[in-house]
């Protein structure tokens, strides 16, 4: 929809407010004062302290003990937290991830990070006769496969100790990965070229490229890729089919961003941009 058509829509002021209050504060880093609040809008300090302590009353803000700065409250976890991501995930990209299959001809899979694991929430299949099965529902971990890998790009060397722990990890084939330190050099290379690869780390003979599918806030919400036999994905292929992955994702990541705006018509056209 464009801006000036937005603009013309009829809102409510204050609750326009409010929810500026709760974007600003869930995208800081540390609590948020009423002075920044009153300054993010640009009203008096009383009127934020009634939009803020309105939002409090309702638990959707919290003031962390002792303080009287902001964080967000109980009732954000819970919305978020029965809200079903992959399901929007999956209504938002399933037509891009069918034309990437039909574009690379092999199997394409759409995941979500499910713990240490990537989880598998929907595939395209490719017409080859020896193909990648769907292994929709499947989870895989995130360490040795290019969907996984493509899920944990943003993460450091502390999160991935963390995460899995200070030893070595399981061995699936030679080509594992099995040192948090090269894990995390693995990550840092994944967010710069941005995309991740899977050469038989997991599977034996199975090739995979990746990438994340981020939002506007640049928060990786889930990976999108293609997978086939070593013998039919050359290492110039798949070269070739990463960048295509890589549009892929950038094009759902926008159509994710724009939600709330987004028409059939918009999502052809991010369709086409990466065709």
């Amino acid at each position: 929809m464009p801006e000036d058509k937005v603009r013309q829509i009829p809102f409510i002021q204050s609750l326009d407010r409010g929810l500026t209050i709760l974007q600003a504060v869930a995208l800081s880093k540390q609590p948020v004062s009423l002075g920044e609040l009153t300054e993010i809008l640009g009203i008096d300090r009383s009127s934020a302290f009634r939009l803020a302590n309105t939002l409090r009353r309702r638990g959707f803000l919290a003031c962390p003990a002792g303080r009287k700065d902001y964080i967000l409250g109980s009732s954000m976890w819970r919305l978020s937290h029965r809200y079903d991501w992959g399901n929007m995930l999956i209504r938002v990209a399933n037509q891009q991830l069918k034309l990437l299959a039909t574009q690379i001809n092999e199997t394409a899979h759409l995941a979500i990070r499910e713990g240490k694991y990537a989880l598998f929430i929907d595939h395209a299949a490719a017409s080859n006769v020896i193909a990648v099965a769907g292994q929709v529902g499947e989870l895989v971990p995130l360490y040795c496969t290019a969907h996984g890998k493509a899920l944990l790009a943003d993460a450091d060397e502390r999160e991935l100790r963390a995460l899995f722990g200070s030893g070595h990890l399981r061995r699936y084939t030679k080509n594992t990965l099995t040192s948090i330190q090269e894990l995390a050099k693995e990550c840092t290379l994944i967010k710069k070229r941005g995309f991740a690869t899977d050469e038989a780390e997991y599977t034996e003979e199975l090739r995979c490229v990746a990438a994340a599918i981020r939002v506007d806030n640049d928060v990786i919400v889930g990976s999108i890729g293609v997978s086939a036999p070593m013998t039919r994905f050359s290492k110039e292929r798949y070269r070739a089919s990463a960048e295509q992955v890589c549009k892929v994702a950038q094009a759902i990541g926008i159509l994710l961003s724009n939600a709330d705006q987004a028409t059939d018509r918009d999502a052809d056209k991010a369709v086409a941009e990466f065709a």
